[in-house]
């Protein structure tokens, strides 16, 4: 179970590279309208920024509403470990770098142990840290029992809590990346209908074409208006 913190960053990873791919694709078309000035393309890259914006918006509202859920099936799947003796080796040797790291003791309380409470459970004697005594024997690091008659100082606070609060923070990074994509992709909207109106407002110069049949008969006219002027002078 603890594979599920990898497993939620590699998730969020695959998600992220899959967005820039999408966000690339659409650039390199929004890039090819503007040099070409080909308003399909601009289009096309409108159209596909505003569907993006649009699946980010949703994603942004209704993901808030699902956070309590995601916190109770973390939960219950932390829940599922207990007891925490019967773990294999790899998960303990997880765990107890996350009661260390921590510095918290079993999933909901010392107990989860049954007695057999680990190293990484033991707190200073000059700690800051909320500690309480107790009996029973410990694992050293080869796991092996070590029984001690005096009281055993350990950390008061369970793990559960902590473990949750690290998952949930790549679920708040999440929101926060898809937070500036959607402000990114609506200014990169905005340009690119700027650009669509500057296309559409561009004057069409008529090509000038010479011909060897042009007649001198309209040039007569202002010459005859400038006769007049002449003679009075």
């Amino acid at each position: 179970m603890f594979h599920l913190q990898d497993d939620h960053a590699l998730m969020g990873i695959y998600c992220f590279y899959g967005f820039s791919v999408i966000t690339l694709l659409f650039a390199v078309i929004g890039g090819f309208g503007v040099w070409k000035e080909k308003k399909w393309a601009l289009i096309v890259f409108a159209v596909g920024m505003i569907l993006g914006c649009l699946f980010f918006i949703f994603l942004e509202i209704s993901l808030p509403f699902a956070q309590k859920e995601m916190e109770l099936s973390l939960k219950n799947n932390y829940l599922s470990m207990l007891p925490l003796s019967n773990v294999s080796e790899s998960e303990l040797s997880e765990f107890n770098h996350t009661q260390s790291e921590f510095r918290c003791c079993g999933i909901t309380s010392h107990e989860d142990w049954e007695n057999n409470i680990p190293e990484s459970c033991q707190c200073d004697i000059d700690s800051s840290d909320d500690c309480i005594d107790t009996y029973g024997p410990m694992h050293n690091d080869s796991g092996l029992n070590v029984l001690d008659v005096k009281p055993i100082r350990i950390f008061a606070k369970p793990c559960i809590q902590a473990l949750i609060q690290f998952e949930m923070r790549y679920f708040s990074t999440l929101l926060g990346i898809m937070l500036a994509k959607t402000l990114l992709w609506i200014l990169s909207v905005g340009l690119c209908i700027a650009i669509l109106c500057q296309l559409n407002k561009k004057v069409e110069t008529p090509n000038v074409v010479y011909s060897r049949e042009a007649k001198a008969g309209n040039y007569d006219i202002l010459s005859d208006a400038q006769e007049p002027s002449l003679k009075t002078e």
